[in-house]
């Protein structure tokens, strides 16, 4: 039976391109209700999806979400942000701290704060969007986000397993979203990527690569760091 099937969803950033793409096919594979999220919630014309407000910075906000949706069996943590010439030198600390509230603190208050709801259903998961930037640094503050939630993940994983969650992490580079927008390079679609998840997620995979740079990347952990940062080597005195 599909993990979906009669589900209660639960999606974070869901007036986002990937959000919406989540939303309507967690609906396709059987989901019975999905709550989407966002600061300020769209409307939606399925009466199966719960337009919820939510701010994944705010701990209130968090509590008053627990509190209105104790049925939730699937937690997908979508929402992030990323900013214009995020390096560590020159980023405003009010920068940096608000990437690390919405992509690493906040999914992991949200984790924490639903583990007790997904534990009561039984069967649960917890879906997470990563970055291929969680294994390469090629931003600052952004790459350090996503590398802590990878960490988290990881982490989740084992501590929500005797409670019959199953926690999946989603690995994907450049995607035809607006974050990506400014970007000339070959780019997933939100489709695809919210395809991809979501056959990971139903065939209990821990990682899901969504595409061949995420793939190559992940390939070249395994070898020397210098090979993932060419430039820099080149530049750097023997």
């Amino acid at each position: 039976m599909s993990l979906l099937a009669g589900a209660v969803v639960l999606v974070t950033g869901a007036n986002g391109r990937l959000g919406r793409e989540l939303v309507e096919q967690a609906l396709a594979r059987g989901a019975a209700k999905v709550y989407a999220t966002a600061r300020r919630p769209q409307e939606w014309s399925d009466s199966r999806v719960v337009p919820l407000a939510l701010d994944v910075t705010n701990p209130d906000s968090i509590r008053t979400a627990v509190t209105q949706a104790q049925d939730v069996t699937v937690l997908i943590n979508n929402a992030g942000i990323s900013v214009e010439s995020d390096t560590f030198l020159t980023l405003s600390d009010e920068k940096f701290r608000a990437i690390m509230e919405t992509n690493f603190f906040g999914p992991v208050a949200l984790t924490r704060a639903f583990a007790p709801v997904l534990a009561a259903s039984g069967t649960s998961a917890v879906l997470n969007i990563h970055s291929v930037l969680s294994w390469i640094a090629l931003t600052g503050a952004y790459s350090a986000s996503k590398a802590g939630l990878w960490s988290a993940t990881n982490s989740f994983r084992q501590e929500l397993a005797p409670q019959g969650t199953q926690v999946t992490g989603v690995h994907v580079g450049y995607m035809d979203t607006a974050m990506a927008k400014g970007v000339n390079a070959p780019k997933t679609s939100a489709e695809e990527a919210a395809r991809k998840s979501f056959d990971g997620l139903e065939q209990g995979d821990y990682e899901v690569i969504v595409d061949e740079i995420s793939a190559g990347v992940k390939l070249g952990l395994s070898g020397p760091i210098s090979d993932l940062y060419p430039a820099l080597a080149a530049s750097t005195p023997v």
